[in-house]
């Protein structure tokens, strides 16, 4: 019998992070929900401890923030001590990947599917870490 991992991935942001999860297979990245931030205080930890648990998360991806010329910025150190943070309160390993156009991705699906502009807020963080998820599945079945 296979083991189910669930991969959890968190498109970090000082207002919102965007949360997506796999399925038991690891073949389906879907949206989860969006929490709050608050530059990454305890209540947003403890949700993503919440959902590890509730979820029986085995691994987490964070985006990273590169720069289009491929360079890291502060954004990225500041996303790296959020990982760490996720890390120390979960218990669970965090990997993280180039989240490049994973937001561009996530709005120009919201206005595919007819959501304006203006009821978008809160809804891109999620897909956008669904994006992100998608990619980082596709990259460890090859």
């Amino acid at each position: 019998m296979i083991s189910a991992v669930r991969t959890l991935a968190l498109d970090y942001g000082e207002r919102r992070i965007g949360v997506a999860i796999s399925d038991p297979t690891g073949m389906i990245a879907q949206p989860l929900e969006t929490i709050s931030a608050h530059a990454g205080g305890r209540d947003a930890l403890e949700r993503i401890a919440e959902l590890v648990k509730q979820h029986e998360v085995a691994e987490i991806v964070v985006g990273l923030p590169v720069h289009m010329n491929g360079r890291s910025g502060p954004e990225v150190e500041r996303v790296r001590a959020f990982g760490g943070r996720v890390r120390a309160r979960t218990g669970v390993d965090v990997s993280y990947l180039d989240e490049r156009w994973t937001s561009l991705e996530a709005e120009r699906a919201l206005d595919a599917s007819g959501v304006p502009r203006k009821k978008q807020k809160g809804k891109v963080d999620p897909i956008a870490a669904a994006i992100l998820l998608r990619t980082w599945l596709e990259l460890r079945r090859k």
